[in-house]
């Protein structure tokens, strides 16, 4: 596997970790809302490569 780099822009890091973050959690961030956050974009994912796949699979 490839190395990744990860690194994320220090503007969008604080927005995101704006987003998630909770005081009432003991590792400080909401779960639930971290999980639902991370399905919707692997959906998005999901549904953008179907769309190219059928493009390219001409249909």
């Amino acid at each position: 596997m490839e190395n990744k780099n990860f690194e994320v822009e220090p503007k969008a890091y604080e927005l995101i970790a704006n987003l998630i973050q909770s005081d009432s959690s003991p590792v400080g961030i909401d779960a639930k809302k971290t999980h639902v956050l991370i399905l919707n974009k692997l959906q998005e994912l999901t549904e953008r490569m179907e769309r190219i796949e059928q493009k390219l699979n001409g249909k």
